[in-house]
């Protein structure tokens, strides 16, 4: 580009992850033996690293490219923009490739759908004036058809409406170097950004004519207010004094914003578009532009379109030659997410919010994003997953919820990097990494203070996310697998007595049975400090002890009775799908007594359990070991099993919350095969923390029990205060 260089590259990384096997019992003892072995495995995945290089460190960007990334096989670079011709010679020269130029406009594009399908939180809004300045908007399944309006030199206006077609539809001359220029030749200074310094410090009115000034006020009869620019500069052609570089300076910036407003809206009208998204040197996360923009657009349209700015808007052209470079591997085949821990995230450029911090190598920006084994989709009972917002309170636009649980984060960690650090007591090293953990995460929950926009909108699951990506780039991939074997196999061993106890009840009896001892379970929570300290303390805390801890009826929030009334009154549900929590009691006395039950009466079950390890939730390989283990205990799991009328599948997350817009495709299909027609989400961080209002197009239960006292206090309960929430969608 014209200032920055932006690098993309593809990696291998090799990381450790956790495995369970079930042992060989075959002839053996096994009263006393754990339930399975854990075993921790080098994994290799791909990951896409992005950086940025102020072009004045060409230099330091192309050793960087040479020490790490160039070997023997590789003849060709692929390079876009002004830069790809402005530095060719110096590139091949340097790497002793062939620069391959790629078209930038392609490149662009094909960028763009890339981050807008795997970045859930790229898109924003800018507002000026409230608590937080960039308003994130939910990933609309349907990226296309968008119009996108770059600002570089001049502008350029393209209408996206598929993958691979797109067209130019218009533009400007009157762009991004008129500004640039005028403002040189006008303020006598020559660097883009002091020139932004200039106009944001500025007074257009000083400047400008307004339409005050030619009618004395407002011009009623079209509407018109007294404050609209009626001609920018007008005010130059009267006055005898000298303006200030400012005022000049901000009424340029004015009238150069309003000019490309007014057309891409005229654009976006003609061709019946509603997104509009803007992206170019001129933007570049600069809050003036953003600001000036947005006005624009707002006004032109009469508020019915938003101008769109992309969190990564300065990747595009690097992650479309990328794209078109990989071809070959089809990128797009595949998944990706954002890896928080490597990620420096969108800091707000105004100088005296935030220093950039900036090492002297210049580069100052990365973003990192791993490949995905499996591909995410929807999940197919979604009511509108255009509107769907997984979270339930945004930490960016409530600060005391932010300063809450910041405090909150903050005080657990070092607490959690004990746990990690004791989970591997043969490595000589798990101290020193268990450190850096520490380190990492204290340093981004800081940046989360002053920026909590950084990767989007700021959550309660965003925070757990984080703090998992940064476990596994120390290599704790699953600080809890010892103490989720340990409870699995407590837990098993009480299964048949609680299965005895709740056959000699009455049906009615029995029904609010399997709920208690659903919410009983959903208290084994690792990741809940009220109940990690009565777990340390209280070794033989159990299910019974549980039970006694929850609130008595009528709960928090209890449609008990309409859920009974369903079951009595009702067909059985042709297939219910279950997203579990935790290991242990949870799964095995409180989630498989329940699946019993549907089962028993005619309702096929989906059991869905995370990929990958997060506290101490159930993962689907656990969830495997376990049924394999009750199915020999229990004639309606294993009968079910064999006729496939209980499927166990993954959730393709790896997260203690839950995004229903990002699931396993295979369990998406499977929804659809099976006609489900009852969703059932447990636990705080999968129905509280996220989807505490989300709509399905079918009936769900939704239920946890709270275990922290500032979350029960918000939601004006206690501790221990229970959840039950049954849905049934309006016709």
């Amino acid at each position: 580009g014209g200032s920055l260089t932006k690098l993309a590259y593809y990696s291998t990384v090799q990381h450790k992850v956790a495995r369970v096997r079930s042992f060989d019992h075959s002839g053996k003892d096994i009263e006393n033996e754990p339930l399975y072995e854990i075993s921790v495995q080098e994994e290799i995945t791909a990951r896409l690293h992005f950086i940025k290089f102020e072009n004045t460190y060409i230099e330091t960007c192309l050793d960087f490219i040479k020490d790490h990334l160039v070997n023997t096989e590789t003849k060709v670079i692929k390079a876009t923009g002004g830069g790809a011709y402005k530095f060719k010679d110096l590139i091949e020269k340097k790497l002793g490739l062939k620069v391959d130029k790629e078209d930038v406009m392609t490149c662009l594009i094909k960028g763009c759908n890339f981050v807008l399908r795997n970045i859930p939180h790229e898109v924003f809004a800018y507002q000026k004036d409230s608590d937080t300045e960039f308003r994130f908007q939910t990933n609309d399944p349907n990226i296309f058809p968008y119009l996108l309006v770059n600002i570089g030199s001049g502008v350029s206006i393209v209408k996206v409406e598929t993958e691979d077609k797109f067209e130019w539809i218009g533009g400007s001359s009157i762009g991004g170097g008129t500004f640039w220029g005028l403002g040189a030749l006008l303020t006598k200074t020559k660097k883009f950004d002091e020139l932004l310094q200039l106009a944001s410090k500025g007074q257009h009115t000083n400047v400008d004519m307004l339409v005050k000034d030619v009618y004395g006020g407002a011009y009623q009869t079209l509407g018109l207010s007294g404050n609209l620019i009626a001609s920018s500069f007008g005010k130059s052609t009267t006055a005898d004094k000298e303006f200030s570089k400012e005022d000049m300076a901000k009424s340029l910036l004015h009238m150069i914003s309003n000019d490309i407003g007014q057309l891409a809206c005229l654009y976006a009208k003609i061709h019946n578009l509603d997104k509009i998204y803007f992206g170019g040197f001129f933007i570049r996360g600069h809050p003036v532009t953003m600001r000036t923009i947005t006005y624009s657009i707002n006004f032109f349209s009469k508020g019915e379109v938003q101008a769109l700015f992309l969190r990564h808007e300065g990747y595009l052209g690097a992650i479309g030659a990328f794209l078109k470079g990989a071809e070959q591997d089809n990128p797009n085949q595949y998944s990706w997410g954002e890896n928080y821990a490597g990620s420096s995230g969108l800091m707000s450029t105004s100088p005296d919010v935030y220093p950039m911090q900036r090492t002297r190598s210049g580069t100052f920006d990365m973003l990192e994003m791993d490949r995905l084994e499996r591909p995410l989709v929807n999940l197919p009972l979604l009511k509108d997953p255009s509107a769907y917002i997984p979270d339930t309170v945004d930490l960016t636009d409530d600060a005391m919820a932010r300063k809450y649980w910041l405090t909150c984060f903050e005080e657990a960690l070092d607490g959690v990097a004990k746990r990690a650090a004791a989970s591997q007591p043969d490595s000589i090293d798990a101290l020193e990494r268990a450190e850096k953990f520490r380190q990492k995460y204290w340093n981004k929950l800081q940046t989360l203070r002053q920026q909590p926009f950084a990767y989007g909108t700021l959550t309660v699951r965003s925070l757990l996310d984080t703090r998992e990506h940064c476990l596994n780039e120390f290599n704790f991939p699953d600080p809890y697998s010892k103490v989720k074997q340990k409870e699995n196999g407590i837990a098993l061993k009480c299964f048949q007595s609680v299965i005895e106890s709740l056959d000699s009840l009455g049906w009615e009896e029995r029904q609010f049975a399997l709920v208690k001892g659903l919410l009983a379970g959903n208290v084994f929570d690792w990741g809940a400090k009220a109940v990690s300290d009565v777990l340390e303390s209280e070794p033989q805390f159990g299910f019974e002890e549980a039970k006694s801890k929850l609130q008595e009826r009528p709960w928090l929030e209890d449609s008990y009775s309409q859920w009974l009334e369903r079951l009595k009154e009702g067909p059985p549900h042709k297939c219910a799908l279950i997203f579990a929590d935790n290991s242990g009691i949870d799964i095995i006395l409180g989630v498989f007594p329940f699946v019993r039950e549907l089962l028993s009466r005619g309702t096929e079950v989906i059991l869905a359990c995370n990929s990958g390890p997060a506290l101490n939730d159930v993962t689907y390989s656990e969830s495997l070991i376990v049924t394999e283990r009750i199915a020999a205990m229990d004639p309606v799991i294993q009968s079910a099993l064999r006729e496939e009328k209980l499927l166990l599948v993954q959730t393709g997350s790896s997260s203690p919350c839950l995004d229903l817009s990002r699931l396993d495709k295979g369990l998406a299909v499977l929804v659809r095969e099976r006609k489900t027609d009852l969703v059932i989400i447990e636990g705080m961080g999968r129905a509280i923390h996220t989807n505490y209002y989300a709509a399905l197009k079918c009936e769900s239960l939704k239920l946890a029990v709270i275990k922290n006292s500032w979350l029960a206090d918000r939601l004006g309960g206690k501790i221990f205060s229970v959840i039950f929430k049954y849905e049934v969608p309006c016709k």
